[in-house]
């Protein structure tokens, strides 16, 4: 499969965007059967909390990874919209999908705000990393696999909490959140993880497509 970027530069501009990463847990203990349906069902989950949210996936750049995806969002979307909406529905959504399904699909979900550029294998730069490091989080991980009541666990970067959550106008209340500090490849990175269910304190209505 061929990515192509939905707004190339040709690697030649440094440019700020929002990326969202998401893995799935325990997939490496599943067969190769269960492994295609977990991929089918992320897949329809992303593509289906985007639509609601009112975001058009054709203009996200998308890395698929197997049990995962990078997802480097357009310069124009509302970031608050889509933190706060997208966490909110996708939470939503796989709760309704493990209602029914024979086993439950469990994730992580990182956000964070901050600079790249084009590559010829992906985005490269300091924002791609950031996420991907927050998204593997120890902290992160051990959160999920002690909360067994819930199914979707969310860290945003320390930036985007500052920014964003805490500005009052994202759907997510900044008291829900937890700091988390790691020490990756002697590089630290910092962010903050929602510690109960992401429920937002208004839901919001979809905003403009982008």
């Amino acid at each position: 499969m061929i990515l192509r970027w939905p707004w190339p530069t040709g690697g030649r501009r440094l440019v700020y965007r929002l990326l969202l990463a998401v893995d799935l847990e325990k997939y490496s203990h599943l067969d190769a059967q269960r492994q295609l349906a977990a991929q089918k069902d992320l897949r329809r989950l992303l593509n289906g909390s985007a639509r609601r949210s009112g975001l058009r996936t054709n203009g996200w750049y998308r890395q698929p990874g197997g049990d995962g995806e990078l997802v480097v969002m357009p310069a124009e979307v509302d970031i608050p919209h889509v933190v706060g909406a997208f966490a909110c529905d996708l939470e939503d959504a796989l709760a309704e999908l493990n209602a029914r399904r024979p086993t439950r699909l469990r994730m992580r979900l990182a956000f964070h705000y901050g600079t790249m550029i084009e590559g010829p294998l992906g985005p490269a730069g300091d924002a791609p990393v950031v996420v991907s490091r927050l998204l593997d989080a120890a902290p992160l991980r051990d959160y999920l696999t002690e909360q067994q009541g819930r199914d979707l666990a969310l860290v945003v970067s320390d930036i985007l909490y500052k920014d964003v959550v805490g500005s009052g106008f994202c759907a997510l209340d900044p008291v829900d959140f937890l700091r988390l500090e790691v020490v990756i490849k002697e590089k630290p990175y910092s962010g903050y993880i929602h510690h109960s269910r992401v429920l937002p304190r208004e839901r919001p209505l979809p905003a403009p497509a982008a």
